[in-house]
């Protein structure tokens, strides 16, 4: 049953102003295919790609320069880089950890970069053998020579809330590290919550702590199936830019805990209820997660794809979901 079915109004009022439109960051080519054990042909990741472009989404994240020892799915990322038919009005950044996969993208001819820091002293020495200071050393001359280059950077911030060996992270010292990161040359700060287990009110405090929400993206896991409200909470605080996989895929090899990222569909589902704009096709989009689940050989845990599509009503090629909403014309 569709939105405008359920006789929702164009635009829902709220107890804080929502944006006209929402930015989604789609990662599910990049952080949701990372954790997978068997490795994905590159001409999979290629389709999957085309097909979440045709679907509207104008920013997809592609792959990593991780050294293919620490992430074997990606290991591919220069050949698919090199056989990829980019479409016109689409970014595609790759994640770069450090000045060797800077190189490699710049050999790649990317536009777009971003590297990944840990607001925690824990994961930074587990997932970047750094400590948490030390860690800026390491990205200064990246984002510095990445601008130089004409590139635009963005900056992850991971364990913006709770952290598996630290339990819960001080705002204080979260915020403080995404400003050494915007400082340094980043556009734009992603906040993760990395293993799920943040609140509305603790995103809420955490982004009034930073003056200039524009350059502020969010980035939730949905372990306690909490990442619709953070998001909404988020956007009721002028965040404008959502972080998203396709079928909900992805997770973090480094964080044991961590679950499946925000599913795109069920954000662009509940945006659609809240009149706000994306751009994205949902029915294109669930025919994207529906064929990479078969892929990979198993249902999409999104709740939006699995109301849309459940097993044994799949659509056939070109074909609509069954009660998938209504276009809009």
């Amino acid at each position: 049953m569709g939105t405008r079915e359920l006789g929702l109004p164009e635009r829902v009022p709220s107890a804080g102003e929502l944006p006209e439109s929402v930015t989604i960051w789609e990662v599910g080519p990049r952080d949701g295919l990372q954790n997978e054990k068997a490795v994905v042909p590159v001409e999979v990741k290629l389709e999957f790609l085309d097909r979440l472009a045709g679907a509207g989404l104008t920013t997809l994240e592609a792959t990593s320069f991780v050294h293919p020892k620490w992430v074997p799915q990606l290991a591919d990322a220069e050949q698919l880089l090199a056989r990829l038919d980019r479409r016109e009005g689409v970014r595609y950044p790759v994640l770069v950890p450090n000045e060797k996969g800077l190189n490699r993208a710049l050999d790649a001819g990317v536009e777009h970069i971003a590297i990944f820091a840990s607001a925690t002293e824990t994961f930074a020495r587990r997932n970047l053998n750094s400590s948490l200071d030390e860690q800026f050393a390491m990205f200064e001359p990246v984002v510095t020579r990445a601008r130089e280059a004409g590139l635009d950077v963005r900056g992850y911030l991971s364990m913006c809330f709770g952290d598996p060996w630290e339990g819960v992270v001080p705002a204080k010292q979260v915020a403080a590290a995404g400003r050494r990161l915007l400082d340094m040359g980043c556009s734009q700060l992603s906040l993760g919550d990395t293993i799920g287990v943040a609140t509305a009110g603790q995103v809420e405090n955490l982004i009034g702590l930073f003056g200039d929400v524009g350059t502020l993206a969010v980035h939730f896991h949905d372990t306690y199936g909490q990442a619709l409200a953070n998001t909404l909470a988020a956007l009721r605080c002028g965040v404008s830019t959502v972080d998203s996989s396709a079928g909900g895929l992805g997770g973090c090899p480094y964080a044991e805990s961590a679950t499946g990222n925000l599913a795109t569909e069920d954000l662009v589902w509940m945006l659609e209820g809240l009149g706000v704009a994306t751009g994205v096709d949902l029915d294109a989009l669930v025919g994207a997660s529906v064929w990479m689940a078969g892929q990979l050989g198993r249902p999409s845990p999104s709740r939006v794809v699995a109301a849309l599509c459940p097993p044994g009503l799949r659509p056939g090629p070109g074909a609509p979901p069954p009660g998938a909403p209504e276009k809009k014309h």
